[in-house]
């Protein structure tokens, strides 16, 4: 981290934080969707969806983010509990790029059996880790060992990233910032406790990853695991408690062209 000055990054990723982590920022990001529920399931289910199905135009994800939840009655939690069979050919013909009805059916069963032996998703990540963990590393591998360890079709594997597979797990990440920050800006909901805000790892997507370069917090050639921890690393050099804030920061510089 010796491209800039620790303070003259801390002053720049501090003013871009505080600009983009506004409720302002909620209307056009995925995040929108889980802001539509208050019960904490419905949020844990629809900011999981949500942030699997987080690739391609912002818009078009809200949209097929906001198709999915009118198939499932407008009530995620009680639709994946209480389902009939019947129920299920709601979502016969759901797609949205790789993504289709095969793998969304799997996602309601893994759902259904969480949901059953779990109050919430957070414990699924715990089996992996605790409040002494560097970071989310275990509670992310073992989230995906959980996802699949019932009988589940092959291609729905690329879906859920670990990483064990070299994966910088961005989307996954991304669920575990709405999660777990806690800042009452309005962004994050801040609604788990057993996972520490220092212990999140910085999702790394193109706009983050290109940016952070430029600002030579990441200096590897691959993004990566490692990558990820290395960007995650340096943005605790800044704020050691909460380094994924600076995720606000990186992405709002990256999706306005010529910021830097």
């Amino acid at each position: 981290m010796n491209k800039y000055s620790r303070d003259v990054l801390y002053s720049l990723l501090e003013s871009k934080y505080k600009a983009y982590n506004t409720k302002d920022f909620i209307a056009f990001d995925p995040v929108c969707i889980p802001h539509r529920f208050s019960k904490k399931e419905d949020i844990e289910i629809m900011g999981f969806i949500a942030s699997i199905l987080a690739w391609g135009q912002r818009k078009t994800i809200i949209n097929k983010c906001s198709e999915l939840i009118e198939r499932m009655d407008g009530a995620p939690h009680q639709f994946i509990l209480h389902h009939q069979d019947t129920d299920l050919k709601q979502l016969e013909g759901f797609v949205h790029r790789t993504f289709n009805d095969t793998d969304l059916l799997y996602f309601i069963f893994i759902l259904k059996e969480m949901y059953t032996e779990f109050s919430s998703m957070e414990d699924v990540f715990m089996q992996g880790m605790n409040k002494k963990s560097e970071n989310v590393e275990g509670g992310l591998i073992a989230f995906r060992n959980y996802f699949f360890s019932f009988e589940h079709p092959t291609r729905t594997l690329k879906h859920i990233s670990s990483p064990e597979k070299k994966s910088a797990c961005k989307r996954l990440n991304m669920f575990l910032r709405w999660m777990v920050r806690q800042d009452k800006k309005g962004v994050d909901f801040g609604i788990w406790t057993k996972i520490q805000p220092a212990q999140l790892i910085c999702p790394c997507d193109v706009h983050v990853d290109r940016i952070a370069r430029q600002l030579g917090l990441i200096t590897r050639t691959q993004t990566d695991w490692k990558t990820a921890v290395e960007l995650t690393n340096n943005l605790k050099k800044l704020d050691p408690k909460d380094p994924v804030k600076y995720d606000f920061a990186l992405f709002g510089m990256g999706v306005i062209e010529g910021m830097i």
